[in-house]
């Protein structure tokens, strides 16, 4: 089993019709990369705390409906955390958050994962916002110890770090636990490090999605694999990084035996395809909208 620990929350997304409307859609970084892993027919659960107002009801009915596991999901009665995106003409997307006493802020430390856990996937909001910040951080580090294929994907929100420099340094406290580090090129400028750095705290992989150029990976042990991405109409970019990183670990978690970032050979370029496929599906739709298993399996994208 897979499971995913972070935020769910409603992204306000603008829509053409009536002009300045703003239509709610289920969203959140771990909640968007544990729908499209359901989606993707691997074994997940969702470790969160999501309030039991409609908005929540709203999250939880969409991750049931892709057969995710909810059993370590903690409820409360503090609202759901609303994001608000801007759109620029080219799809991609920038924040703005409602975040003061929400649900997700206030998930404590499980005592344990769901049994058969082999990884887990952290990352965006949950991991700024105290105090279930530290919670998430804790679970990353015990979960690590004990063997788990954990995911980083720092996703990096300005707009909600009070002191970029502690972020910063935060974040390289937390590589040592990481075996893959997933970000995309704008995280990678914002952090100031490089593939080559962060492989040397920790990671034994660090993929980086380049938007429309594709994907790359570079491996502790000196490999450095690329591949292009596909040429779609973007309807906007919400979801695409947190359906590459359900990609990667459907493909090194999802199969008999998860890899552990060790010796063991993995077909980096067959597993970046795969998720540059299933980002550009999401890419076509507005709102995050991974595809479903079959999508992958018909040919690739039309533009």
């Amino acid at each position: 089993m897979i499971v995913v620990a972070g935020e769910a929350l409603i992204d306000l997304v603008p829509v053409a019709q009536p002009p300045g409307a703003l239509v709610p859609r289920a969203g959140g970084g771990p909640y968007n990369t544990a729908l499209a892993l359901g989606r993707l027919g691997a074994e997940v659960a969702f470790c969160s705390r999501v309030s039991t107002d409609g908005f929540g009801e709203m999250l939880l009915a969409g991750l049931r409906a892709a057969g995710v596991d909810l059993a370590p999901v903690q409820r409360g009665p503090e609202p759901t955390t609303l994001a608000v995106p801007s759109l620029a003409p080219d799809g991609s997307a920038a924040y703005g958050f409602y975040v003061e006493g929400t649900a997700d802020r206030l998930f404590t430390l499980p005592d344990a994962l769901p049994a058969g856990a082999r990884a887990l996937a952290l990352g965006t909001c949950s991991l700024v916002l105290e105090p279930g910040a530290s919670a998430y951080e804790a679970l990353l580090r015990r979960e690590s110890a004990r063997g788990l294929l954990t995911l980083l994907d720092p996703n990096v929100r300005p707009a909600l770090i009070a002191d970029p420099a502690a972020y910063r340094a935060r974040f390289l406290s937390w590589l040592p636990y990481v075996r893959l580090l997933k970000l995309s090129e704008e995280d990678a400028a914002w952090l100031g490090g490089r593939p080559e750095e962060w492989l040397a705290a920790g990671p034994s992989a660090v993929v980086l999605t380049r938007g429309a150029a594709g994907l790359s990976a570079w491996t502790r042990d000196g490999g450095r694999f690329s591949v292009p991405g596909l040429g779609v109409a973007v309807a906007d970019t919400i979801g695409a990084g947190d359906t590459v990183n359900a990609a990667l670990l459907h493909r090194l978690a999802g199969g008999p035996q998860a890899w552990d970032g060790s010796g063991a050979p993995v077909d980096w370029p067959g597993v970046l395809a795969y998720a540059a496929r299933a980002a550009a599906l999401t890419c076509t739709r507005a709102g995050a909208e991974p595809p479903y298993a079959a999508e992958l399996s018909v040919g690739r994208p039309t533009p």
